[in-house]
C-alpha cells in the first residue's frame, strides 16, 4: 500500500497542534470550574486518582509502539494476513493489560485512605469515585482500542484526532455542566467514562470502514512473537521513567502533605505540562528527519547537526524558562487567586524543573530516532528508583520543596549523564566532554538571562493582563539579546544562524 508520507505528515502536524491547543485550553477551563464550584480538595483528589492510574498504565508502555512498528513493513507490502495476525495479538495484549490494570487497581482499594493525608470531602464516597475512574481506564483497553493502531500505522493520526476532538467537545460540555450547574463530581466522572466508551466505538466503526480487509485473526510464528515481546520490554523501560516519576510525586504529596497542597502543586504542574506538550510537538516533528539522517549520513555529520539542533532548542528552552519564571506567579494570581497559590520560591523551583526536564528531551529525540532503547533500558528504572527514594527521605523534612528537589536531582545527576553517555557511545562514537562544556556554558547564559529578566520585571509595577504583556515583552527582548551576545563566541553560531535564517525564509516564502 502506497502511503502519502509528506501529505500525511503535514496533516498530522497541523491537527496535532490544533489538538494540543484544544487539550490545553478546554481542560484548563474545566479545571477552573472545578476549583470554584467544588473546591481545591476535589482538584487534589482528581489529580491523585489520575496519577495512580498513570502508574498502573505502565503495563501498556511499549505495547502500542512495538505493535505499530511491526505493522509498517506488512502495510508497505500489502500483507493483509500478517496485519490481521498482528491485530489479533495486539487485541489479546490489550485485553490482558486491561485485566492487569483492573486487578492492580482493585488491590489498591484497601490502602486507598492511607494515600491521603488529612480529610476528604465528607459528601463523597472515596471508593466509588476511585472505581469510576478505574472503570474509565480499563474500558479504554477492553473496547476495541487495538483498532487505533491501524490509523497510526497508516499515518492517519489526523483521523483519530478528529474523533477525539468531536468526543471531547461533547464530554467537556457535559462535564462542565455537571460541575457548574449540578456541582456533582460523580456525574463528572460518569461523563468521562461515557466519553471513553463513545470514542472507542467510533474508532471501531471508522477503521472498519477505512480498512474493511483487516480483521483480528490468525497466529504469528513463535520467533516473530518473541521479537515483538523483546521490543516491548525495551520500550517499556524507555517510557517508564517520566510517567512513574511524575505520578509518584503526586502520590507522595497526597500521602504526606494532603489534598489541598496537592491541588496547588497540580495547578502549577498543569502549566508545566502544557508547555512540555508544545515543545514535544517540535521534537516529534523533527524525529523522522533525524532518524533518516542517522541512517544515511556519517557520525561526524550527525554530530554537527546534533550540535546545531541543541543550540537552537537550548535558546528556545531558555526563553521559555525565563517567561515561566517571570509570568508564573502573575498568571496564577489571575487564575486561582492568592489563597490558592504557592510562594515565589516555588515558581523558581518549577522553572528550574522545566529547564532540567527539557534538556534531556533534545537527547531523547536522537535516542528514539536512533532506536537505542535496549542500551537505555535501565536508565529510566534507576531514575525512578532514585527519585522515589529521595521523595520519601526529603518530603518529611523539606515538604513540597523536597519532592520537587528530588526530581531535579534524579534528572540532573542520574538521568541526564546516563542518556548523554548512551547517545554519544551508540550514535556519535566519541566523547561527550566537549558537548558537556557547551551545555554548561549555554546554561550559564540561561542563568544570566533569567536572572536579569526577573530583576527588570520586578521593577514593573503594572498588574493584571497589561502587566503580564509588558513583562513578557521585556523578557523576550532581554533573553534574545543575551543569548545573541552569548552565542557570538561559539564556533557553531554562524552555521546555526545560516540554518535558522534559511528555515525562516522558507516558511515566509510558503506563507
Amino acid at each position: 500500500m502506497k502511503i502519502q508520507r509528506s501529505k500525511n505528515a503535514s496533516r498530522n502536524i497541523i491537527y496535532g497542534i490544533v489538538f494540543r491547543v484544544f487539550q490545553t485550553i478546554v481542560p484548563f477551563i474545566i479545571r477552573t470550574i472545578m476549583i470554584y464550584s467544588l473546591g481545591m480538595q476535589y482538584v487534589g483528589l482528581n489529580g491523585l486518582f489520575t496519577s495512580i492510574l498513570h502508574v498502573l498504565n505502565v503495563a501498556e508502555m511499549g505495547v502500542g509502539h512495538a505493535m505499530i512498528y511491526s505493522m509498517y513493513k506488512p502495510i508497505a507490502e500489502d500483507d493483509t494476513d500478517k496485519i490481521n495476525k498482528l491485530l489479533n495479538i495486539y487485541k489479546k495484549y490489550y485485553r490482558g493489560i486491561g485485566l492487569l490494570i483492573l486487578t492492580a487497581g482493585l488491590l489498591i482499594l484497601p490502602i486507598l485512605p492511607k494515600l491521603i493525608e488529612g480529610d476528604v470531602p465528607q459528601e463523597i464516597n472515596l471508593y466509588a469515585i476511585y472505581l469510576l475512574t478505574l472503570a474509565t481506564t480499563v474500558s479504554s483497553y477492553w473496547l476495541f482500542s487495538y483498532k487505533n493502531s491501524l490509523l497510526t500505522a497508516h499515518q492517519r493520526n489526523d483521523t483519530y484526532t478528529k474523533i477525539q476532538m468531536a468526543v471531547y467537545v461533547v464530554q467537556y460540555l457535559l462535564q462542565g455542566s455537571a460541575l457548574a450547574i449540578f456541582e456533582n463530581y460523580y456525574l463528572f466522572l460518569v461523563c468521562a467514562l461515557l466519553g471513553q466508551i463513545l470514542s472507542n466505538v467510533i474508532v471501531l466503526f471508522v477503521t472498519n470502514k477505512m480498512y474493511p480487509n483487516y480483521k483480528a485473526s490468525g497466529r504469528l510464528p513463535t520467533d516473530e512473537t518473541k521479537e515483538i515481546n523483546h521490543r516491548i520490554r525495551d520500550l517499556f523501560t524507555a517510557k517508564l521513567g517520566g510517567t512513574v516519576t511524575n505520578s509518584a510525586d503526586t502520590v507522595v504529596i497526597s500521602a504526606f502533605l494532603g489534598l489541598t497542597l496537592l491541588a496547588k502543586y497540580n495547578n502549577y504542574f498543569y502549566i508545566l505540562t502544557a508547555l512540555f506538550g508544545f515543545v514535544t510537538i517540535i521534537f516529534q516533528s523533527c524525529q523522522a528527519g533525524i532518524g533518516n539522517s542517522l541512517v544515511v549520513e556519517t557520525a561526524e555529520k550527525n554530530y554537527v547537526d546534533f550540535n546545531l539542533f541543541s543550540m537552537i532548542m537550548l535558546w528556545v528552552i531558555g526563553l521559555m524558562t525565563a517567561m515561566l519564571l517571570v509570568l508564573f506567579q502573575p498568571f496564577m494570581l489571575l487564575w486561582v487567586h492568592e489563597e490558592n497559590m504557592l510562594d515565589n520560591s516555588y515558581a523558581i523551583m518549577f522553572s528550574i524543573y522545566f529547564y532540567i526536564y527539557e534538556i534531556p528531551m533534545i537527547w531523547a529525540t536522537y535516542k528514539d530516532a536512533g532506536g537505542i532503547w535496549h542500551e537505555d533500558r535501565f536508565r529510566p528504572l534507576t531514575v525512578t528508583a532514585v527519585n522515589l527514594s529521595l521523595n520519601l527521605l526529603t518530603v518529611q523534612t523539606l515538604g513540597l520543596y523536597g519532592v520537587i528537589l528530588s526530581t531535579i536531582i534524579s534528572y540532573l545527576f542520574v538521568g541526564m549523564p546516563w542518556m548523554l553517555h548512551n547517545i554519544f557511545k551508540c550514535l556519535f562514537h566519541r566523547s561527550a566532554k566537549e558537548y558537556v562544556k557547551k551545555i554548561i556554558y549555554i546554561s550559564g547564559i540561561a542563568f544570566v538571562a533569567c536572572s536579569l529578566s526577573y530583576f527588570l520585571c520586578n521593577l514593573i509595577v503594572l498588574g493584571g493582563v497589561t502587566g503580564m504583556i509588558c513583562k513578557g515583552l521585556t523578557v523576550f527582548v532581554v533573553v534574545n539579546l543575551i543569548y545573541l551576545i552569548g552565542y557570538l563566541p561559539l564556533n557553531d553560531f554562524p552555521k546555526m544562524r545560516k540554518y535558522v535564517f534559511s528555515l525562516l525564509k522558507r516558511y515566509i516564502h510558503k506563507f
